[in-house]
């Protein structure tokens, strides 16, 4: 077998037997290759160890098959769960997909777009609505596909797909005050859509005639021990509170541990709902009542509209509501 250096892709396309055309598109646009076909091109590929020199393809065709994707963590699962989705669905097509964590912080995910940009890549996925100016002018003059996921911006850079925080927080609310609940609080991780989430809950609370008693927040990312903490320090401002709204389940687990701890009944005492639905939230005891959203359809949503784009069609639509879940459980 010849050396993985030495070895080109006209001696794939001869170990195949197809034509070099036929090796180049199995690589670049493998969609479009019949599955056998296929099958054979990627057997020769793996006998002969067969590695495409992506830097010189993207040169030669203008494209890098590369979609870069800013996120704020890479710890927690919902965006994982996003981020796993957008793979698949661009695998398919022979994309693949760079990740960048911006930490929250939004001077942070403008300079990673900036680094995207200069590694050429095809198209973009952002967490979030992009919020920096400057950034949003530089993508809508380059015409780069990009999507944001995780909201619905009223005006996006150019795709969106996602659900409202706000309707969120406002179903929440409803839910809560049929439920009986009077002093309702909110707590979260000090980050954008956690704050729309809060936003929407105090709307619909002064719907209902009634105040949001507090909101406390923590720096992200969140954890079970931050949600503890938080409510250890809403319980001790307003002890009357009989209802909190966290802005995920690990701050909404942390706060059911402090209340086991100190004596209040769940849901009796005071009634507890997260957001994302977490494998784990249907196993705490209670079951948690939580807000589930489709992760994983996103991601794959958002590769989907980009990949029309990449093929030069518009998408169905150029933005998407998946909507969202409440999961009526035992802490409500």
């Amino acid at each position: 077998m010849k050396s993985r250096t030495a070895v080109r892709m006209s001696d794939v396309a001869q170990a195949a037997g197809v034509a070099l055309v036929t090796v180049s598109r199995v690589i670049n646009e493998p969609d479009k290759v019949a599955p056998q076909t296929r099958a054979q091109v990627e057997a020769a590929v793996r006998k002969l160890g067969y590695v495409p020199d992506r830097t010189a393809s993207s040169l030669a065709s203008s494209r890098s098959r590369i979609v870069g994707a800013v996120v704020p963590t890479l710890a927690n699962v919902w965006f994982a769960e996003t981020m796993e989705g957008l793979a698949a669905e661009l695998g398919r097509a022979g994309y693949q997909l760079m990740l960048a964590q911006s930490s929250y912080v939004p001077r942070a995910e403008a300079g990673l777009i900036d680094a995207f940009l200069g590694r050429r890549v095809d198209a973009l996925v952002l967490t979030g609505a992009l919020r920096d100016a400057a950034a949003r002018t530089r993508l809508r003059q380059m015409h780069l596909p990009v999507v944001e996921t995780w909201d619905l911006p009223a005006r996006p850079v150019d795709m969106a797909v996602g659900f409202s925080n706000e309707e969120v927080g406002e179903e929440v609310a409803r839910r809560l005050v049929k439920a009986g609940r009077r002093a309702i609080a909110f707590l979260g991780a000090d980050e954008q859509r956690s704050q729309m989430r809060r936003a929407g809950l105090e709307r619909g609370l002064q719907a209902a005639g009634l105040p949001l008693v507090a909101a406390e927040y923590v720096p992200p990312p969140s954890s079970i021990a931050l949600g503890r903490e938080l409510m250890a320090r809403l319980a001790a401002a307003h002890p009357d509170v009989d209802a909190v709204f966290c802005g995920n389940d690990f701050i909404a687990i942390g706060a059911m541990m402090w209340a086991r701890t100190n004596g209040w009944d769940l849901p009796g005492r005071l009634a507890v709902v997260g957001f994302s639905d977490l494998p784990i939230a249907e196993a705490t005891w209670p079951p948690l009542t939580t807000v589930k959203v489709r992760g994983g359809e996103m991601g794959r949503r958002a590769g989907a509209m980009l990949l029309a784009r990449l093929r030069g069609e518009e998408p169905p639509r150029k933005v998407e509501d998946i909507g969202f879940e409440y999961v009526e459980r035992s802490t409500t």
